[in-house]
């Protein structure tokens, strides 16, 4: 009895613990998947974030695709899925490594980088209509080939004369200035002058008088603001890479070196990928970590941090944190919400398919999805409702405020749908008045049933006044 009892005490006691963070946790944010080297764009009032997926289970950079986020308050994120992979460029193998996308002149052009059936690296370009896609292969081949292993993580931008330049790099630095199109260029590559004063130092150099600072190695972020151009990278700092940057009064350089963003911070990775955009009047980092449950070095998930520019434009220094940053909007529960759109998330995972598309899949007992800022107003909802398929019944989904112990304001009992890709619409009346805003958790729960079974697959959900 005793031993029962210091069982029941210690399991509360942990839940204690973990509640707190639980509930302020933002980071990484998306948890469904691994998604590294996260490149975000801005594009009519919506955020989006550009990431590769790493494979979990082996002990190599294994990749084979490419995944689109979006948010529009920078708590709540929807999940795209893979609109390319490898199998979208007929000349690529393998290494589905980082990329970036940008907009012109109403087309979508997301650069990528992927070990070709020559056995090299080479960079490829797709193209869509839209930011999430449809994408496809602009060329039939490699945009950028020349042999080479370096031939890796290319960021883009668009000069305020319309100019647009293409980095890249892996141990060297290069360009190439884009045509019109963004899918050819006319003039050779570049190769970008590394030393001590543009990049903090290069490879080899044993210098005594002018050792280095730091060193560049990959992952170049190239931008504008105000008056600077800047590149940040990927540096070497102590036990893995730093994010680190440069400066420039032109886009070509030459380029100061101005010291490392983020070194030495507990990110459970040996690599790290940054983007910097402003969003709605605040300034963000992204970045990526391995500190997801059965994450790595070779299990990267992206994260965020909000900060602000020095008055000279120099970038401070800037730590992880698992809270993220603050809300810069909330969310309309009397339209349509994907269940693929989420601050936080347990036992669960994402899937899609031709027909529904993005979904959140595989639930288990005791998981959750969480949405925050949620504003149901000065009238309480009457009804909620849910697109869910399960192929065995059992499968409850609980909406629950404010946490996963808060009081549950609704409940759907599912029976077969006829399948597990079978979706049907439930109703369900609300038990209490809501009103305000409130942080919505999507609990997963059954009866007479084992933990490691499968519930239910979660498409969309609605509140009603109706």
């Amino acid at each position: 009895m005793k031993y029962k009892m210091l069982k029941k005490l210690i399991a509360i006691i942990v839940l204690m613990v973990l509640l707190p963070f639980m509930s302020k946790a933002q980071n990484p944010i998306v948890q469904t998947h691994f998604a590294p080297d996260p490149a975000p764009m801005v594009h009519k009032g919506t955020l989006y974030a550009y990431v590769g997926d790493d494979i979990p289970g082996f002990d190599f950079y294994y990749m084979t695709k490419w995944r689109v986020l979006s948010t529009t308050d920078m708590v709540n994120w929807t999940d795209y899925g893979s609109p390319i992979s490898l199998e979208s460029f007929k000349w690529a193998r393998d290494r589905a490594w980082a990329s970036q996308c940008i907009e012109r002149d109403g087309k979508f052009y997301w650069y990528i980088c992927a070990q070709t059936t020559k056995n090299d690296m080479a960079i490829g370009v797709a193209v869509s209509d839209s930011p999430t896609g449809p994408f496809k292969d602009a060329l039939g081949k490699p945009l950028i080939s020349t042999g080479s292993w370096s031939n890796i993580d290319p960021t883009v931008s668009i000069d305020d004369d319309g100019q647009a330049y293409l980095y890249w790099g892996n141990g060297g630095l290069f360009y190439v200035k884009l045509n019109k199109d963004m899918i050819s260029y006319s003039d050779d590559i570049v190769t970008v002058p590394l030393s001590v004063e543009t990049f903090g130092g290069v490879r080899g150099n044993k210098s005594t008088e002018n050792p280095n600072k730091d060193t560049f190695v990959e992952g170049p972020w190239f931008y504008k603001r105000n008056n600077f151009y800047y590149m940040m990278y990927a540096g070497m700092g102590k036990g893995g890479e730093s994010l680190s940057y440069s400066t420039s009064n032109s886009a070509i350089g030459p380029w100061k070196y101005q010291g490392k963003i983020m070194e030495n911070q507990k990110t459970n990775s040996f690599t790290n990928h940054g983007g910097i955009i402003d969003y709605k009047g605040n300034s963000y980092l992204f970045y990526h970590t391995g500190l997801l449950p059965t994450g790595g070095s070779y299990g990267r998930a992206a994260c965020v941090e909000q900060f602000t520019y020095n008055p000279d434009g120099t970038i401070p220094s800037i730590s992880i944190s698992s809270e993220g940053p603050k809300p810069v909007g909330e969310l309309n529960p009397y339209k349509r919400i994907e269940a693929e759109t989420m601050a936080w998330s347990e036992k669960c995972s994402i899937s899609q398919n031709a027909k529904i598309g993005v979904y959140v899949s595989s639930t288990r007992l005791k998981g959750y999805t969480k949405v925050r800022e949620v504003n149901f107003g000065n009238q309480s909802p009457k009804s909620f409702s849910a697109s869910l398929a399960a192929g065995l019944d059992g499968g409850i989904l609980e909406v629950r405020l404010d946490s996963v112990t808060g009081p549950i304001v609704s409940s759907i009992q599912l029976p077969r749908t006829g399948g597990w890709e079978v979706f049907k619409t439930f109703t369900s009346q609300l038990n209490q008045e809501v009103t305000g805003k409130h942080d919505v958790y999507f609990c997963f729960n059954g009866q007479n049933i084992t933990a490691g079974r499968e519930l239910f697959n979660f498409d969309w959900w609605e509140f009603s006044t109706k």
